[in-house]
């Protein structure tokens, strides 16, 4: 088949009102966005006025301008894009922090409503997608654990017990992204239903369940933090359930199929994750060049000292690299199998952090004392790409799985 990935005529036009958007609309205001933390009576997990002022005045003019929901593949209520499509929005989207939010394309929402559109009931639908399409509340996914590595995610104890008709929950939960929002409503979250030693197959013993916020014997420990930084007031929060019941009605599409409901969710969003990277390298590499022009050191340009001439182009080369390999990943996704497309995405996922990491670096080190300060955005920026490196999946695990496609053409062994 013929791969094409140059960008259709369709998206272009999109991509232009996003990219102008972002660049002289969110970008101005995104620094002020994250100082105003911990300005909030409510504390750092609460918004100023200020906050609140921004961030919705920037949602109201991109919904405005039909701006919105990219991620739908939907044409009835999105723009029906194709996962190439949407990816060259998602990495202009990933210029700044607050970028994906202003369009209603942000992680971990968007994989959430793909979750409630795809498996979730009518009442699900009217109760919680409804809100999340229009950016009125948030929600978390609530999977990882601190007990076991979760990385093989068959390992999780977090357990739900059916008890009559409804499900008890018992266990912790932590790096829940967006549970720390204060407009977080909803969580989405993985349980062990069926005993390790049991005749239940290894993927079938958990199930994916959807419920409310704050419910009783839900206790919210401590933000975890990267480097220091607890990333407030979105937050990735350790959770503690003790004996909280949720209505029967609240398991998704059916026991034992979570590993189902996860896969579905976390391909798409390996993608756009991966492609913000980009996006951020791409803003990295800017800062560099200005840095690099508009300074002098010795009586020269930082640009013109030591191999900075190298580094710069290195840092273009692979940026390159890394955009083309996301799109051939996005392309392998429309094509419609997902197992021949899941090489191709943990391709990308240990190739797109590690590549940002890279230019954030370099960057940093244009810049000084200064590149790792909060006068820059990089600091924060490295902060997430490094994290970035362990969300939906760490390094290794990825690379054992293209690894083992690689070696299956040579071998009847199992590998």
């Amino acid at each position: 088949m013929t791969m094409d990935l140059g960008m259709s005529d369709r998206v272009k036009p999109i991509w232009e009102k996003v990219r102008k958007m972002v660049q002289e609309e969110i970008l101005p205001l995104d620094a002020e966005y994250h100082h105003e933390v911990g300005k909030a009576p409510g504390g750092r997990f609460a918004f100023t006025d200020r906050q609140n002022e921004i961030r919705e005045g920037l949602k109201k003019k991109a919904k405005e301008q039909g701006l919105w929901n990219f991620w739908l593949t939907d044409s009835e209520r999105g723009y029906g894009l194709s996962t190439v499509e949407y990816a060259y929005l998602a990495e202009q989207m990933g210029w700044c922090a607050l970028g994906p939010e202003v369009f209603n394309c942000s992680a971990p929402d968007t994989g959430n409503m793909e979750v409630i559109e795809r498996y979730g009931t009518e009442e699900h639908k009217e109760k919680w997608l409804k809100p999340l399409l229009e950016g009125e509340i948030r929600s978390a996914f609530l999977m990882t654990e601190p007990a076991v590595a979760s990385s093989d995610a068959t390992n999780l104890e977090f357990s739900a017990k059916k008890d009559g008709d409804e499900w008890v929950l018992n266990g912790e939960k932590y790096w829940s992204s967006g549970a720390g929002d204060p407009r977080c409503a909803v969580y989405i979250l993985m349980a062990r239903t069926a005993p390790r030693d049991g005749d239940v197959p290894r993927h079938s013993q958990h199930s994916m369940f959807i419920l409310p916020a704050g419910l009783e014997g839900i206790e919210i420990l401590r933000a975890m933090q990267v480097f220091g930084n607890d990333d407030a007031p979105h937050g990735h929060m350790h959770i503690r359930f003790t004996n909280v019941r949720i209505p029967a009605s609240a398991l998704l599409i059916g026991e034992g199929r979570g590993f189902e409901v996860s896969q579905g969710r976390l391909g798409p969003g390996r993608i756009h994750h991966c492609m913000r990277a980009v996006g951020q390298a791409e803003r990295a590499l800017e800062l560099m060049c200005k840095r690099a022009v508009t300074r002098e050191a010795f009586g020269r340009p930082l640009a013109k000292l030591g191999a900075n001439y190298d580094i710069i182009a290195q840092c273009r080369i692979e940026i390159e690299q890394a955009r083309l390999l996301c799109l051939k990943a996005a392309w392998m996704m429309d094509q419609g199998d997902a197992r021949a497309a899941a090489p191709w995405i943990s391709q990308i996922k240990v190739a797109a952090p590690n590549m940002a990491l890279k230019v954030i670096d370099e960057a940093m080190q244009m810049h000084g004392g200064t590149g790792v300060s909060q006068d820059t955005p990089l600091a924060m920026m490295y902060a997430q790409m490094r994290t970035l490196r362990f969300a939906d999946g760490p390094d290794a695990v990825h690379r054992m799985q293209v690894a083992r496609k690689e070696l299956k053409g040579y071998t009847n062994q199992k590998v």
